[in-house]
């Protein structure tokens, strides 16, 4: 967005990032953690269905495809490789440590602390976001 300020008696033509622009990886960020805590409730609500499997939601490669954030380029043979195999799928299947006879995948503790984790990131992101908002509104009242 193309913005105009007179200051001195001169005009100054400046690029002001957008809302989105400004707002898009934590609200982007936010609604990915709200999906992940869906599925997460959804397995704890299932974890007596035999033959329910346990999802979950990578998040970390649904964050780089939705804001479009690629792998870093490494320029040294010494530096760490930054390369994630996508499966095709924004939600992933969880692998039990102890499998239930019946086929059900759900562990409690897992999904408990998953869960539990899960809802401080999502308080965390709305902190930042509030945050942020705070922060466009002063800068456009002038403070």
């Amino acid at each position: 967005m193309l913005s105009t300020v007179i200051c001195n008696d001169q005009e100054k033509n400046f690029n002001m990032p957008s809302f989105k622009e400004n707002l898009g990886f934590h609200a982007s960020a936010l609604h990915l953690r709200s999906r992940r805590n869906d599925m997460l409730a959804s397995n704890i609500a299932n974890a007596a269905t035999p033959n329910f499997k346990a999802r979950d939601l990578d998040f970390d490669s649904e964050l780089k495809r939705i804001n479009k954030i690629g792998n870093v380029a490494s320029t040294d043979n010494r530096h760490f490789s930054n390369i994630q195999k996508r499966i095709g799928q924004d939600s992933v299947f969880r692998l039990p440590i102890h499998p239930s006879l019946d086929g059900n995948t759900v562990e409690m503790a897992v999904e408990q602390m998953q869960f539990s984790e899960n809802v401080m990131r999502y308080q965390t992101t709305l902190t930042f976001l509030n945050n942020k908002i705070s922060g466009l509104k002063s800068a456009i009242r002038g403070e």
